[in-house]
């Protein structure tokens, strides 16, 4: 549904670039003056891709505004392929997303430089120039440059793709977006984490394997141990076919994981997807209570005993 919403928000976008460009090719159809429009009509005729010299009149900013649309237009028409390309899975969504940041990028190095040229600045000179101070600046942006390079591997190696689910520095998200420069995240309660591409390190991508839900349950010392692990492997089939929507498969019993000071601790494991894991683990506990609860298995809690003589 986003994305269709999003798909549909772009033709929009198109069709009123497109209109804006065909009434601005046309200025017969504009308010002006027809000295203006035969200064328009030339302008954008023998002017349109560079103007360099003349006086700034009411037809440069109407060219400017028709360039403009042509940029607008082209972006909006290559968004529009990528993103009917970029649903056919979720690496090719993550290709698309970086594309689509390239591409906002050079639209708006493309629309300023050309912008320019029609306003009469020599653009040749201020490229030379920023192509001086850049270098100057490079030793200064060297975090960003890092960044730029650090996501093209992310992206080529298939470290992770949007909709993975990874933990770094303690913040487990699903990851919502790969720009150029950054990485956003979002965790469970819907917060943002946006980290640049060059500080990912030492992460772990949990959606490229089955998970486990682990849980622990205490039970007390004086139950009866064959009894309430027949109980538990009868049980456990029930509750996948219960759950099939969270677990991927049959819950294991794995024995007895320590003996506590209240009781003795059972060890489960649900395998299930990354996504599920918290909602799964949530869902058997619920599930271990009703069972020992129905045939009387304590559940213990710390408890004191007081001597008195």
């Amino acid at each position: 549904m986003k994305l269709f919403l999003l798909k549909t928000k772009t033709l929009i976008t198109a069709a009123i670039a497109a209109l804006l460009i065909f009434i601005l090719a046309h200025p017969d159809w504009l308010p002006i003056s027809e000295t203006a429009r035969l200064h328009l009509g030339e302008l954008e005729k023998n002017y349109f891709l560079i103007q360099k010299s003349g006086k700034l009149t009411f037809a440069h900013l109407i060219t400017l505004l028709m360039a403009m649309c042509v940029v607008w237009l082209v972006y909006t028409i290559i968004k529009f392929i990528l993103l009917s390309v970029g649903k056919k899975g979720l690496r090719a969504q993550t290709v698309t997303e970086l594309l689509i940041s390239t591409v906002r990028y050079l639209a708006v190095i493309l629309a300023v430089v050309w912008g320019l040229s029609i306003l009469g600045v020599n653009t040749t000179a201020v490229l030379a120039g920023v192509g001086i101070v850049g270098l100057v600046l490079g030793f200064g942006a060297q975090s960003l440059i890092e960044d730029i390079i650090t996501g093209a591997f992310i992206i080529f190696e298939g470290q992770y793709n949007i909709g993975d689910i990874i933990v770094l520095d303690e913040f487990r998200g699903v990851v919502r977006n790969i720009g150029v420069r950054t990485t956003t995240i979002e965790d469970a309660g819907g917060n943002l984490k946006v980290v640049n591409n060059s500080d990912i390190r030492n992460f772990q991508n949990r959606s490229r394997k089955r998970s486990l839900a682990i849980c622990d349950v205490d039970v007390a010392y004086d139950t009866d141990l064959p009894r309430m692990e027949q109980l538990i492997a009868a049980a456990l089939p029930q509750m996948y076919e219960d759950h099939q929507d969270l677990y991927a498969s049959v819950p294991e019993y794995y024995g007895i994981e320590s003996l506590a000071e209240s009781g003795m601790t059972l060890r489960f494991a649900i395998p299930v997807k990354e996504i599920n894991v918290f909602r799964a683990r949530r869902q058997f506990n619920r599930d271990i209570r009703i069972l020992f609860s129905k045939y009387d298995v304590e559940i213990p809690f710390p408890q004191v005993d007081v001597h008195q003589r």
